[in-house]
């Protein structure tokens, strides 16, 4: 199997750094976004298996990347993150198809079991 193509979305560079850090320990690839729009012209020349998206950012937030996604690249799994986690917030991602939601602080653990469970959604649901 190839290895996983992620790209992390997020505007604080410590936390690109760290899951950079430890996706790379587990053997993905790696790619880093620090923006709506970064993130956008990096899926127009990649394909990925799997987004994290942070909610809060300048400019586009998560919300908005994610209506993007759903428009130009259907079916692409979205594990959403954010340190500002509501009802509303966790209920408007999956609405709009997150297969996971992550809250900020997370440990490695937590991200690479969140990233393995959105994994196993993705075959889950998947039409044969």
């Amino acid at each position: 199997m190839d290895k996983m193509k992620i790209l992390i979305v997020d505007d604080e560079q410590v936390v690109l750094d760290s899951c950079r850090k430890i996706l790379e320990a587990e053997g993905y690839y790696v790619f880093l976004a620090s923006s709506a729009v970064d993130a956008l012209t990096a899926l127009k020349t990649n394909e990925f298996s799997l987004l994290i998206i942070d909610v809060k950012m300048p400019e586009h937030d998560g919300m908005y990347l994610m209506r993007e996604l759903n428009e130009h690249w259907p079916g692409t799994p979205v594990i959403v993150m954010s340190g500002y986690h509501t009802v509303q917030t966790i209920e408007e991602a999956k609405r709009m198809g997150a297969v996971s939601f992550i809250y900020k602080p997370f440990t490695p653990d937590e991200l690479i079991n969140s990233i393995r469970n959105a994994i196993q959604f993705v075959k889950t649901n998947q039409s044969p």
